[in-house]
């Protein structure tokens, strides 16, 4: 997809006969409880835009405020690697993975791809942010958005700031085709210094942007990946990662895959000629933008133009983490969620922006 340049789908596609290894995860979905006193500890389903989706939410004091992760993809689910990278964020908030329409639990047999739209999916999480406040009675909840999540994210704060006291936007997607073109020169450099013959001949078949054709952009993608500008953790990594989620089943895990690899396909045309720069120019909430400096899967100078031009009355910042490419909480994980537990504590001070 276009605002996820490489999702989990991409870097999996082709490993599908690991799949069976994933029966080892048992037959009963559930989530471990929580040793504390006030702990929430809850794996449900939740009718949301007219179909059931999923929700987990954990975290070890049930006054702490809410964090709802919104995940990358379309269909890259969150939930089987959260236990291995962002544990340590539900001693301070109640951490909500949602597998959206069309991802992991939520990928169900005979799911309408045409139901796939920026607009159903803002809509999705209105009614997703509006459980959660009504369940744990608040007036605000945060917001935190991972690539594909970021656009869903900056959209769903623009049209309904009064429900969030903050968004997070991690690797954010702000101009598709600037992107790429961004990304290409890079590829192009890294690929003229280090790549072997097969690859920079491969480079040369692919062509210059625009990708206008998925097929060929996932090429492009997985290029990016190869040479360190995508995930920042391989296959085996996380696959092992998404061993140990009680969460899911080798259904559901079925279900990730399917969801995965169909990716932005319905979404093609909608997103790729995403444009922040026209279209969101003023944020009415707190924004915090997390960028990897050897991202160029959202590539990070775009990100840092983008933070420059939006304006945020209620405070804007941006943290630059360096050894990370697109995925900061798995590259540098302690930086990552210390910085995510920093925007709760600069909310509740009211410290000033810089």
């Amino acid at each position: 997809m276009k605002n996820d340049l490489l999702s989990f789908s991409v870097m999996w596609k082709k490993n599908l006969y690991l799949l069976g290894f994933f029966v080892l995860a048992g037959c009963g979905a559930h989530t471990s409880k929580i040793d504390a006193p006030n702990s929430v500890a809850d794996l449900l389903a939740v009718e949301i835009g007219e179909m059931e989706q999923w929700l987990l939410i954990r975290g070890e004091n049930a006054d702490n405020p809410i964090l709802l992760w919104l995940h990358g993809g379309p269909g890259s689910a969150q939930m089987p690697i959260h236990h291995a990278y962002t544990k340590e964020l539900e001693k301070e908030y109640i951490v909500v993975h949602w597998d959206q329409r069309g991802a992991g639990k939520s990928n169900h047999s005979g799911f309408q791809e045409e139901s796939m739209s920026l607009d159903r999916f803002i809509l999705d999480t209105h009614e997703v942010t509006q459980y959660l406040k009504k369940r744990f009675d608040r007036e605000k909840i945060y917001l935190l958005g991972h690539s594909w999540g970021t656009l869903l994210g900056i959209h769903v704060v623009d049209r309904y700031p009064e429900d969030y006291d903050a968004f997070i936007s991690v690797s954010q997607v702000v101009n598709a085709r600037k992107a790429d073109t961004l990304s290409y020169q890079w590829l192009g450099q890294e690929i003229e210094q280090d790549g072997s013959r097969k690859e920079k001949r491969k480079f040369r078949e692919l062509g210059s942007p625009p990708f206008d054709n998925h097929d060929r952009f996932v090429q492009f993608a997985k290029m990016i990946d190869a040479f360190g500008g995508g995930m920042d953790a391989g296959f085996v990594t996380l696959a092992w990662k998404a061993l140990g989620a009680d969460e899911y089943t080798f259904a559901d895990f079925k279900q990730w895959f399917n969801g995965a690899n169909r990716g932005s396909g319905p979404m093609w045309v909608e997103t790729n000629n995403t444009d922040l720069f026209t279209e969101i120019d003023t944020l009415d909430v707190p924004v915090h933008f997390f960028t990897g400096a050897k991202d160029y899967n959202t590539p990070h100078e775009l990100v840092k133009e983008y933070y420059r031009f939006v304006e945020a009355p209620e405070g804007k910042a941006l943290v630059v983490f360096d050894q990370s490419a697109h995925t900061p909480f798995i590259a540098e994980q302690d930086k990552f969620n210390g910085e995510v537990i920093n925007v709760k504590r600069i909310n509740e001070v009211k410290e000033p922006w810089k």
